[in-house]
């Protein structure tokens, strides 16, 4: 009877130790994702009250770290071009990875071959035929080319009514029209200056930099008028049919994020503005995404940006998204209310109520 009730004694000992370790497994596993949140935010923190005010992304931080002895970093001399290609792990390189990477690009290709006077046998004298190719694959960077061109537009007059009449005709060749009049901007041109300010992130200063290299003289401020003028003149168009194609769908999302703008009129540098996002679903045939650039969070915007669109919204739980023209069905997230609602239960009630501020 005494060695039945310590058995059971100890399988209920056993079985309370067993909900003691999964409840701490769970709670270690609650603060694991409440310190992940603290860490985010603090980084987030940091990076508004020291990040660079200037024309920097993080990549280019990066660079900056590294882009004086990121070759000699790298590179080492004694080892072959890779049979291996490292991933996280060495296997061998499959069978045709070389192949594969150089398949999109134009083939150039240079056949080196021996004059007849070189291909005599040295056994009989007879001519050598070919037996055979070993191919030899390189890879040719050549950097961009800046070219002046001028357009000589001819006129034509009468030799004969320039001798017997009192009226010559003349008439003129055509020629395309000019990007900007009276400039020297190009679609090409303007088209690298755009893609390397917003698509590389390259500030303008250092493209004005770059084209001294190749002896052009184009200052920042011909570059930035550039820009604007063509914004302005030719992509506002595209904007407004992107635009009128955007309302036209069924299923839209929405977001807003902050944006610090350098030298805003009258606005101080550390002020916020804001970059609304509307933008198709994936259900959608052709991808659209459109960025709306307001100084304020206010509820107005979208309702004044959305007042054409007939459908479902799908935003956060922001509540300038739920004040929005009849027709509109507002469709939330789950992530933002799974995430909310965690928050809620688990964070602790001093940080609750400044979180919820």
């Amino acid at each position: 009877m005494g060695t039945a009730t310590k058995t059971s004694t100890t399988e209920q000992k056993i079985q309370e130790l067993e909900i003691l370790v999964a409840n701490q497994a769970t709670q270690i596993a609650k603060m694991e994702i409440l310190i992940n949140y603290y860490e985010e935010q603090f980084k987030l923190a940091q990076r508004r009250r020291f990040g660079a005010s200037s024309e920097q992304s993080p990549d280019q931080l990066r660079l900056f770290e590294d882009m004086f002895n990121e070759a000699e970093h790298q590179a080492d001399s004694s080892l072959p071009e890779p049979i291996y290609e490292e991933i996280t792990y060495k296997r061998k390189k499959r069978v045709g990875k070389r192949e594969e990477d150089l398949s999109g690009l134009p083939v150039e290709r240079i056949d080196h071959e021996l004059p007849e006077s070189e291909r005599l046998c040295p056994e009989c004298g007879e001519l050598m035929h070919d037996i055979g190719v070993t191919i030899r694959d390189e890879l040719e960077i050549i950097p961009a080319k800046v070219i002046h061109k001028e357009h000589a537009v001819h006129a034509y007059g009468c030799a004969n009514c320039e001798k017997n009449s009192d009226h010559t005709p003349i008439i003129r060749a055509t020629a395309p029209a000019p990007l900007i009049t009276g400039s020297l901007a190009t679609p090409s041109a303007v088209a690298h200056i755009a893609i390397q300010k917003y698509g590389d992130g390259v500030p303008l200063y250092r493209t004005e930099k770059k084209l001294t290299y190749d002896g052009v003289v184009l200052s920042r401020q011909t570059m930035a008028n550039w820009l604007i003028y063509c914004a302005q003149n030719y992509l506002s168009a595209l904007y407004d049919l992107l635009t009128a194609k955007l309302m036209k769908e069924t299923i839209l999302h929405a977001d807003e994020t902050t944006i610090q703008v350098l030298r805003e009129p009258g606005r101080a540098p550390r002020t916020k503005s804001y970059e609304w996002l509307y933008r198709t679903s994936g259900c959608s045939e052709h991808a659209i995404v459109i960025f709306d650039y307001r100084e304020t969070r206010g509820h107005d915007h979208p309702k004044a940006f959305l007042k054409e669109f007939k459908g479902y919204l799908h935003t956060d739980g922001y509540q300038a998204y739920h004040n929005l023209p009849s027709g509109i069905i507002v469709v939330g997230c789950w992530f933002h209310y799974l995430s909310r609602q965690y928050i809620r239960a688990e964070m602790p009630q001093a940080l609750l109520l400044r979180h919820s501020a």
